[in-house]
């Protein structure tokens, strides 16, 4: 009988090789000095500097079904953007700056057109939050995934120094509710999108030009994810509380930063919601309630400020805007 070889049951170790190198180029360019050992040996090494006393805030998610999408589509490089941004989003809550990502790419067989645009995009978006492309994973499991499958996962690790941690326990009944807007779903409720459209039997409802959009239904759900680290960086300080807002939308999120004894009442029209939502919703049809509990609805981070610091903040960041306030009572969210 003929010896049987890893490669004959679906793994290609030779590619597998020839892409670490080819990642590893790729990473180079978001390493600094700091740095000590990047992609290739066994663990990535981190020297932390410049922090008196530096907490750890750390951080992992995934892209859900939205890959599905770019599958399709055949655009991978924003989901480089979107897992970065949306890590990063997640430790800037507590005031946090990225030091270094670790990402995880899991296939049924390794594409490798596929995992270097999926890696560009990581290393690009990585450069532009400051954040070491450390190292990382890629499996090939035949029989775990479908064909032309795969799976994308980040895990961040940031700092912030103790005396500056947000954490949420100084606010007050009283005090002011910001949005900042998303660029459009992010990361989440791809699965509801999936189903109002019909996108698994029909990906050709991808192509569909809506005026309202002024782009396709494609272009319009695989616009990455929206990074607010630069914008509010200045006004950390400032913030008592923030939350991103991300599957759970404002009902789901916003209560994870207040302190027991205070909710938040969120004024659903000092905003216009962008025409994607309300387009979803129609198609469905979706309840409103539901789309809320879904999805972000043009509200990607909230940020908690005492009423004065919210004067300053939104004046001084033009996209702001003022959607609520903190009222006495459960910790809860109310959207009127």
């Amino acid at each position: 009988m003929k010896p049987k070889t890893y490669s004959q049951a679906g793994v290609d170790t030779h590619l597998a090789g020839e892409l670490k190198g080819a990642i590893a180029g790729l990473a180079a360019g978001t390493l600094g000095p700091e740095v000590l050992a990047g992609p290739g040996p066994f663990a990535g090494l981190y020297q932390l500097q410049g922090y008196r006393e530096p907490l750890l805030v750390a951080s992992a998610d995934g892209m859900g079904t939205k890959l599905k999408l770019a599958a399709a589509h055949g655009r991978h490089h924003g989901l480089g953007r979107d897992l970065v941004h949306h890590c990063t989003n997640d430790i800037l809550t507590s005031g946090a700056k990225p030091l270094f990502l670790l990402d995880y790419i899991a296939a049924d067989r390794l594409r490798p057109q596929v995992i270097e645009e999926i890696i560009r995009g990581l290393a690009e978006a990585c450069r532009g939050v400051g954040c070491a492309l450390l190292g990382g994973e890629t499996a090939e499991m035949p029989g775990v995934y479908r064909e032309g499958e795969h799976d994308l996962v980040g895990f961040i690790v940031g700092a912030v120094e103790k005396d500056r941690v947000i954490e949420g326990r100084d606010i007050a009944h009283g005090d002011r509710v910001l949005a900042l807007p998303s660029s459009g779903l992010h990361t989440n409720g791809y699965s509801l999108v999936r189903s109002v459209f019909n996108l698994d039997a029909s990906p050709s409802a991808m192509d569909r030009l809506y005026p309202e959009l002024g782009r396709t239904l494609g272009e319009a759900l695989l616009e990455p994810h929206r990074c607010y680290l630069r914008e509010l960086e200045p006004w950390l300080p400032h913030i008592k509380g923030m939350a991103h807002i991300t599957g759970g939308g404002l009902e789901g999120n916003l209560p994870r930063c207040l302190p027991s004894g205070v909710g938040v009442r969120i004024h659903k029209d000092s905003w216009q919601v962008p025409p994607l939502f309300r387009l979803i919703q129609e198609a469905g049809p979706v309840a409103e309630a539901e789309m809320f509990r879904t999805f972000n609805m043009g509200v990607g981070m909230a940020i908690v400020l005492s009423p004065q610091q919210a004067d300053r903040v939104k004046s001084a960041l033009p996209t702001a805007f003022l959607i609520g306030e903190v009222v006495a009572g459960e910790r809860r969210v109310t959207i009127e």
